[in-house]
């Protein structure tokens, strides 16, 4: 029953964002002119079939998911490219080559429709002029396993892009451009999502080549020139318009509603929880353990956001999986506490699983499967411990991205 309520809690939460709902009560009027829909993101496809369903032609297009996150959808006028996920590849380049000549020759009578989901940092690639996509795939690994921020991470990635940070918005002028996200980063700044190809980017307090050196990346001579350059600052736009059609705290209102019915008070502790997902699982965990003296029973906790994994070893495992094992390793001994978490596309990193359940049980189970959980940890391997003692949650990919969904469930 109390995994029951867990899976419940997530699909409530990925409802919530659900593009053909989100997507239906935010389109802008039709224009006089022609109408381009461009857009990037695990939740691109879904996107661009509501619009297609909600208008009828003349439309044309090019939205950019993920591989695999397609399926099932079909489009009518707009093209639909896949391409890799969270390391650019070749077909994203190319896609992101067409989007920007689809944009070029625009008059003010005309739409420039931008549908951004989380996930599109990596789909749109189109590397400043000097720079290769094998120099921007080595960037992004680096970042990826330095354990940096996504705040951090996109300073760099809009400094290194010709379409982010605002360049794609410009490349679309003069016509009008309205965007639509689904937000997937800790506060929904839209600047973020995405790296923010289609609004203007507010001034950083950090620069791409402090963040670098914070981490211990030494960038290549490439990539330190284009860094350099004068390209790679960021346009002036002005404004844009820019509607957030689902966010984390939206889907976490709609877990907390979930588990309300259910018989649970609830508490959404923050919708931008950051840091190492192992330190961040061991924290929740306890003040799970500790909710006794500041809530009633039986008790619901709720957070979202975007932790980060530093790569030390070669096993399996996204930031969830990692987070799950850190509070199981912190409730072995705890009674009466479970919990789920889970990335809302439905894939945690880069494996199969969307996430993890656990509770207090947990630690002993991995070890009778002959597991260390600790040695599991430190090889970055949360995701055979847990797929040791069938505690993966496998939903395949689910059409959205509000980020991550963290649940405690306090019965004892």
């Amino acid at each position: 029953m109390t995994k029951d309520n867990l899976r419940g809690a997530f699909e409530a939460a990925v409802r919530a964002a659900d593009p053909a709902l989100c997507v239906a009560q935010a389109l802008p009027p039709r224009p006089k002119g022609r109408v381009i829909v461009i857009g990037a993101g695990k939740a691109a496809a879904q996107m661009a079939a509501a619009v297609e369903a909600q208008w009828e032609g003349p439309l044309c297009g090019l939205v950019i998911t993920r591989y695999g996150h397609a399926e099932g959808i079909t489009l009518r006028d707009i093209e639909l490219v896949e391409a890799a996920h969270p390391v650019p590849d070749a077909a994203g380049l190319a896609a992101t080559r067409k989007m920007m000549d689809l944009l070029q020759g625009l008059t003010p009578d005309d739409l420039v429709l931008s549908l951004i989901s989380g996930g599109g940092s990596a789909l749109l690639c189109q590397p400043l002029e000097g720079l290769s996509l094998e120099e921007k795939q080595g960037v992004t690994r680096a970042l990826l396993d330095s354990g940096a921020t996504i705040g951090e991470m996109n300073v760099i990635r809009q400094r290194l892009s010709q379409v982010k940070g605002g360049r794609l918005a410009a490349i679309a002028a003069p016509a009008k451009l309205v965007t639509l996200f689904i937000s997937d980063v800790p506060g929904d700044a839209a600047e973020t999502v995405a790296s923010g190809p289609t609004v203007e980017i507010p001034p950083h307090g950090e620069s791409a080549e402090v963040i670098l050196k914070r981490y211990g990346i030494t960038p290549s001579a490439e990539v330190a020139a284009a860094l350099a350059s004068s390209a790679s600052q960021l346009p002036k736009t002005g404004p844009l318009e820019a509607r957030m059609i689902a966010s984390p705290q939206i889907s976490l209102e709609a877990a907390a509603r979930y588990l309300e019915g259910r018989g649970y008070h609830t508490m959404i502790l923050s919708d931008r929880i950051e840091g190492e997902a192992r330190e961040a699982g061991k924290v929740l965990a306890a003040i799970a353990m500790g909710a006794g003296g500041f809530a009633k029973r039986p008790l619901a906790l709720l957070s979202g956001g975007e932790t980060s994994v530093t790569v030390r070893a070669k096993g399996r495992g996204g930031r969830n999986a990692e987070f799950a094992l850190g509070a199981a390793i912190a409730l072995r001994g705890a009674k009466g506490i479970s919990g789920l978490a889970a990335d809302t596309d439905g894939v945690d990193g880069t494996e199969d699983n969307a996430g993890a359940y656990f509770d207090c049980g947990s630690f002993d189970a991995i070890q009778r499967a002959g597991i260390d959980p600790f040695a599991a940890l430190n090889g970055n391997d949360a995701w055979g411990a847990f797929h040791a003692v069938d505690q993966l949650l496998v939903t395949g990919p689910t059409g959205t991205n509000v980020n991550d969904l963290r649940i405690f469930l306090i019965d004892a």
